[in-house]
């Protein structure tokens, strides 16, 4: 099981930091991702992060600034958001090699 958390309503500017704690098993084995989809817009990647070695990858939106980490021994992974824009604005999941996904957490940044 995934389960998000964290997000909210922000100022343009301001800065989230979302949670994705997983239980039940091991996960491990797959690389975790957060995505997010906007209102009338498909699902699209933003980050990603292997609990081995901490490789991580962004979508050249965000890059710069979101940070996607690790806590093995939590089992979770986190997303901060910072200088938020308010077309960052979108339910965001978290998944486990896109073979498992969390229920979604809404973030709306207001200009």
């Amino acid at each position: 099981q995934l389960q998000a958390s964290g997000g909210g309503l922000v100022q343009a500017g301001g800065s989230l930091r979302l949670s994705c704690a997983a239980s039940g098993r091991t996960f491990s084995i797959y690389p975790m991702d957060w995505f997010r989809q906007a209102p009338g817009k498909e699902r699209e990647f933003v980050a990603r992060i292997r609990w081995s070695g901490g490789h991580t990858y962004y979508a050249d939106s965000v890059k710069g600034r979101f940070t996607i980490s690790r806590d093995n021994a939590k089992n979770t992974v986190y997303l901060q958001m910072n200088s938020l824009k308010p077309e960052d604005t979108a339910v965001y999941y978290c998944t486990a090699g896109q073979a498992y996904w969390g229920q979604g957490t809404q973030v709306t940044v207001s200009s």
